[in-house]
C-alpha cells in the first residue's frame, strides 16, 4: 500500500514517469493506479484527443509503440493505456526499444496481470531506469483482515475482528471483490461506523451464525450442538457453502493449533506473532489447542484429507456434502 501511495503522491505532485509497467497476482492495485492515472493525470477536455486505451488482445507491440510515439494535440502529455497486457508476454520484451528511449509526452500504462515479467533481462531493466515498475503481489489469508482494517482506517471506519474475518472466510483474498462490499457498507454507514458482523450480515448476506468462522470457533470449543447446526444449516445451503472452502479453512486452523502445541513461549503476544494471526483470536486457538491434544489434531488433520478427497468423489460417490461434513465431525469429537 505504501508503494501506492507513493506512485499517486508522485503523480500529484507532477513528477510523472513515460512509463508505468504494473504487473503482478493480485489485480487490485494494479486497476486502481491505472485508473488513477486515467482520470486524474489529463484534464476532462484533453483527453478526446489524447487518451485512449488498448487491450491486449487486440493489439501488438509495434501498435502500442507507434501510439506512445504520437505527439499530444493541445496538451501537455498524452495517455496510453494498454489493459490486459498479460496477452502479449510472448513478445512484450519488444517494447524494451521504446523503454530505452521513451516519448517524454506520453505516458504509457502497461497492466500485466497475473503475471509479471522477467527481472533479468532488459525489458525490466530499462523501465527501471526510465519509467515505474510496480509488482501488485497477492496477500495471503491471514494479511487480509489487517488490510481492511487499513482501507477502513484510511476512509474513517472501523471493523470488528469477527467482521473482517466473516469478509476473508467469504471472499477469500480477491480484494477487488472485498473493496466493492466495503464501499456498500461506506455508502449505508456514516464516517466514523464500526462495522459490525450485524452490518456483513444485513447488507453483504454473510450468516454471523452459520458460517465457516464460527464452525471452527464451535470444534474448537468442542460445542457439539452448535457445530451439528451449522452444517445442518452448510448441507441446506451447499452453494453459499462450498465443502471444499470449509475443508481448507478447518485444515488451515488445526494445523495452526498443531503448530501452537509446539510453541515454547504461548504468552497471547508470541502465539500471534508466531501463528501470524489477530491477536483477538488467540482465545481460539488455546482453547482448541486444550480441548484437542496434539496426537489428536494430527488425527483430525488426518480425517480433514480424508474429507477433502471424498468431497471431490474419491471413495464416496453416493455421499453428499452434508454427509461428508456429519462423518467428519463423527470422528473429530470421537
Amino acid at each position: 500500500m505504501e508503494e501506492v501511495k507513493k506512485i499517486v503522491s508522485d503523480i500529484k505532485k507532477g513528477a510523472i514517469k513515460p512509463i508505468y509497467f504494473l504487473m503482478g497476482e493480485e489485480p487490485y492495485y494494479i486497476d486502481r493506479i491505472s485508473e488513477y492515472i486515467d482520470t486524474n493525470v489529463l484534464a476532462e477536455e484533453e483527453k478526446g484527443f489524447n487518451q485512449m486505451v488498448l487491450y491486449g488482445r487486440d493489439v501488438t507491440v509495434e501498435d502500442i509503440v507507434s501510439n506512445a510515439k504520437r505527439y499530444p494535440m493541445m496538451a501537455e502529455r498524452q495517455v496510453v493505456i494498454v489493459k490486459e497486457a498479460q496477452d502479449l508476454s510472448r513478445t512484450i520484451e519488444k517494447l524494451a526499444t521504446y523503454a530505452e528511449n521513451p516519448q517524454p509526452t506520453t505516458v504509457l500504462v502497461i497492466c500485466y496481470k497475473y503475471k509479471k515479467i522477467d527481472k533479468r533481462k532488459k525489458l525490466y531493466k530499462t523501465i527501471a531506469k526510465s519509467g515505474i515498475i510496480f509488482e501488485s503481489k497477492k496477500l495471503y489469508e491471514n494479511q487480509v483482515a489487517d488490510w481492511i482494517k487499513k482501507v477502513l482506517a484510511g476512509a474513517k471506519y472501523a471493523i470488528d475482528p469477527k467482521a473482517s474475518q466473516m469478509l476473508v472466510e467469504f471472499l477469500g483474498t480477491d480484494l477487488g471483490k472485498i473493496s466493492n462490499e466495503l464501499d456498500k457498507l461506506k455508502l449505508i454507514l456514516p464516517k466514523g461506523s464500526q462495522i459490525t458482523p450485524d452490518h456483513i450480515e444485513q447488507n453483504i448476506g454473510i450468516s454471523k451464525d452459520f458460517n465457516n468462522f464460527e464452525l471452527r470457533k464451535a470444534i474448537g470449543s468442542r460445542n457439539v450442538l452448535k457445530a451439528y447446526r451449522i452444517i445442518n444449516y452448510f448441507s441446506q445451503n451447499p452453494k453459499d457453502n462450498p465443502l471444499v472452502v470449509t475443508i481448507s479453512l478447518l485444515y488451515s486452523f488445526f494445523s495452526q493449533v498443531l503448530q501452537y502445541h509446539g510453541l515454547s513461549d504461548k504468552s497471547p503476544r508470541g502465539v500471534a506473532s508466531a501463528l501470524k494471526i489477530n491477536p483477538y483470536f488467540v482465545k481460539d486457538y488455546t482453547e482448541a489447542a486444550h480441548n484437542f491434544p496434539m496426537k489428536k489434531v494430527s488425527s483430525i488433520i488426518n480425517l480433514l484429507r480424508d474429507a477433502d478427497v471424498k468431497s471431490k468423489g474419491v471413495g464416496a460417490v453416493s455421499l453428499s456434502q452434508g454427509d461428508i461434513l456429519k462423518e467428519l465431525l463423527v470422528k473429530v469429537f470421537a
